[in-house]
């Protein structure tokens, strides 16, 4: 089967979030108990680096974007990952697809440093992000309650060898 990867665009709204809703139900991927509004979502995120994973019959099968940090101007360069796929879709490698096209698109928009968080349990993910220069920074043990149930999280990074380098020195 043939994907193609394209910006997203407003009218994906329903499907990304429907994406985003299974990944939910899954319990592995989110703290989020339901999916937000479009307009939520669209205001959380970055306008830049959001793209869909389309199969050969244009259905969206997956999505990546970016959120911010911080709004603080120092962390102008420091976003946080989000890659979800279609359960019909999970363990072709589009994660890998989507995760490349998001790097080098981050890049191109002068993001030096992208940054994930990750349930110990969701180990594909953890596997993924690594593949692609992701280094785990720590564990932020108990750092939220879900269902009755105190869950850590895995911090990843990757620092940009391109984007926000500079010869000065402290």
């Amino acid at each position: 089967m043939n994907y193609e990867i394209r910006p997203m665009q407003p009218e994906d709204g329903e499907k990304v979030l429907e994406i985003f809703q299974q990944g939910i139900n899954g319990g592995n991927a989110t703290f989020d108990k339901v999916s937000p509004t479009w307009e939520a979502w669209d205001t959380k995120h970055f306008n830049v680096c959001r793209f869909v994973l389309e199969d050969e019959n244009n259905e969206v099968v997956g999505w990546c974007a970016l959120q911010p940090i911080s709004n603080r101007d120092c962390f102008k360069g420091v976003a946080e990952v989000s890659i979800y796929l279609d359960g019909s879709v999970q363990g072709k490698g589009l994660g890998t697809v989507l995760m490349e096209k998001l790097i080098l698109d981050s890049e191109e928009h002068e993001f030096w440093t992208l940054q994930a968080g990750i349930f110990p349990e969701n180990e594909i993910s953890t596997r993924i992000h690594k593949k692609h220069g992701f280094r785990i920074v720590g564990t932020r043990e108990k750092i939220g309650e879900m269902e009755g149930v105190w869950r850590d999280i895995i911090l990843l990074e990757r620092r940009s060898k391109i984007v926000g380098l500079s010869d000065n020195k402290m």
